[in-house]
């Protein structure tokens, strides 16, 4: 069987307020920038991309079991759910798909609460602190990994 070559993005809650909420420490970026470089990046490459974004958890949670079905690994960006949601992170390790950890800001230097993730050990690839570029560093790393070619 072929490998899917669709990758499934995902943004957790108030990501849809990239460009507005804090732009000091997120940029001035918006939603569908990250989702159109996310998309650019894996098209150079041969990859398609879905989307998803929301505010709810069980929306993401859906999504991430949808994902097994059609997709080649996942990149996630799951907000404030780093560091609450044990749920999702069982939900991204019960699909075995590979996950690329992605957050805009460098969130290991911002406030005690915001330095566990729970996504963390299940991430084979870990992009923090990049702004909204790390979102296409994060793509390419993932797909390096489910096409094998990355250094192991």
């Amino acid at each position: 069987m072929n490998m899917p070559r669709r990758l499934l993005l995902v943004n957790g809650p108030n990501l849809n307020l990239l460009g507005i909420r804090e732009p000091e420490v997120y940029g001035h970026e918006t939603l569908a920038d990250v989702e159109r470089l996310v998309a650019d990046t894996a098209g150079r490459r041969g990859f398609e991309v879905g989307a998803v974004q929301s505010n709810h958890e069980g929306v993401l949670l859906d999504a991430i079991h949808q994902a097994r079905e059609d997709c080649a690994g996942i990149i996630i960006n799951p907000g404030g759910l780093t560091h609450t949601s044990i749920v999702l992170r069982d939900a991204l390790a019960a699909v075995a798909l590979p996950v690329a950890e992605v957050h805009i800001s460098n969130v290991t230097q911002r406030e005690e609460f915001r330095h566990h993730s729970y996504v963390a050990d299940i991430a084979v690839v870990h992009v923090t602190g990049e702004g909204v570029p790390g979102y296409a560093t994060a793509t390419a790393r993932l797909i390096e990994v489910v096409s094998g070619s990355a250094a192991r």
